[in-house]
């Protein structure tokens, strides 16, 4: 169940249809739970447990692209504030000026 997807979007996408399935699976294992016999329970609870850790999977590498995505960025601004220091300023002047306006109107 776990896939390795190449975008961001497609990893985000997939977790979302996991915690789906981890919610749907939930749902049914506890409308039907008092119902079941042992091996129907036991293989329940192993696609009750798969489901779960293809989410945490698909979760950790959703965190690790945000990480190296926020990490490229850093990357880039840092090389642009080195290769445009008073571009970098003046950039943070009106940041900081329309700010003030801002909450000055508050």
């Amino acid at each position: 169940m776990i896939q390795h997807i190449p975008t961001k979007t497609g990893a985000r996408d997939q977790l979302v249809s996991d915690l789906k399935s981890v919610i749907s699976d939930a749902e049914q294992w506890l409308r039907a739970g008092s119902q079941m016999t042992g091996e129907e329970l036991q293989a329940a609870k192993a696609r009750f447990e798969r489901t779960i850790s293809s989410a945490k999977a698909d979760l950790v590498r959703l965190e690790e692209a945000v990480v190296e995505r926020t990490k490229e960025a850093a990357k880039a601004t840092d090389d642009f504030v080195q290769e445009n220091p008073w571009k970098a300023v003046g950039i943070g002047a009106a940041i900081g000026l329309a700010l003030g306006v801002i909450i000055s109107r508050r």
